[in-house]
């Protein structure tokens, strides 16, 4: 049976310089927890899973609204595992998230990696409405099959509307049924963690990065607004991390003044490994269906 869930949550001024949240609603898998936020004007969410998901099938959902001049930090407690579940013939399995930014406000948005499994088949979406003083740090990481297996199938697209203007828009396709080439020297060359950190912040109106390299895997380049994009490839989930995490402190230490984002971030894990027998699966391309 195929699991559908969408977990809500809100966050606002508490008036007392901090942030308040007057929704924090968990569904099915999706489990949100307030946690001890070590910034002082910042809430913390952190999601938890609450059983196996998603299996092909299976379609989740998270929706975020931080209201104007709140500011909210939102992690998780591991990596989520996208897994084939009873039959690699089912349908694809989606997870959306949707999130909006008012004026003023911060979302550090910084889960753990997302693991494709042999046999899965995942569309992941991810949806940003930003305010024209609204602040976004994302973070997102997709390691290409566990330890010693072949990445499931995985799709991928992240939007970012910043003032109702196009920000971002950025589709990826990994695995089995990927356009041929995605694993080539052009793309991937043989790596298997490849992720992405993307900071809006409006000081960059006044002074915009160059683009350039960040080592031999990865590299920053400046969007069409006040935005910077940095996409690396590793070997692996911690050497991908290492990666994301520099960049992210060189970003923001660069940033002066109290109003932009915090460079503090959540711990650096490794993808946890399921013993679910999904390694056993056949290779194959899951059946895939238009939308």
């Amino acid at each position: 049976m195929s699991v559908h869930a969408t977990a809500r949550l809100r966050a606002e001024p508490d008036g007392r310089g901090g942030t308040a949240l007057p929704v924090l609603e968990s569904d099915g898998p999706l489990a949100l927890r307030r946690t001890r936020s070590p910034l002082a004007a910042y809430a913390r969410v952190t999601v938890v899973g609450a059983m196996s998901a998603p299996l092909n099938g299976d379609g989740l959902a998270i929706e975020a609204d931080i209201a104007d001049r709140a500011r909210l930090t939102v992690d998780s407690a591991a990596a989520t595992v996208a897994l084939p579940g009873a039959r690699a013939d089912g349908e694809p399995s989606t997870y959306t998230v949707d999130l909006s930014v008012g004026e003023g406000a911060v979302l550090r948005w910084l889960p753990e990696q997302l693991v494709s499994a042999r046999g899965s088949d995942l569309h992941l979406t991810t949806r940003v409405q930003l305010a024209a003083t609204g602040r976004l740090l994302l973070r997102e990481e997709q390691i290409l099959g566990r330890h010693g297996e072949p990445s499931g199938a995985l799709t991928t697209r992240l939007t970012v509307h910043r003032a109702g203007r196009p920000l971002l828009d950025q589709q990826l396709a990994y695995g089995p049924c990927a356009p041929g080439g995605w694993d080539g020297p052009a793309v991937l060359g043989g790596h298997r963690a490849v992720g992405q950190l993307l900071l809006a912040d409006p000081s960059f109106e006044d002074a915009p990065l160059p683009a350039r390299l960040l080592g031999p895997t990865a590299a920053l380049t400046p969007l069409a607004g006040p935005a910077v994009l940095v996409t690396a490839v590793a070997a692996d989930a911690r050497l991908l991390r290492g990666v994301l995490d520099e960049a992210m402190h060189e970003l923001l230490d660069g940033l002066d003044g109290d109003d932009h984002i915090s460079a503090s971030s959540s711990a650096n894990r490794s993808p946890q490994r399921s013993d679910d027998g999904t390694g056993d699966m056949p290779e194959r391309c899951p059946g895939h269906h238009s939308r």
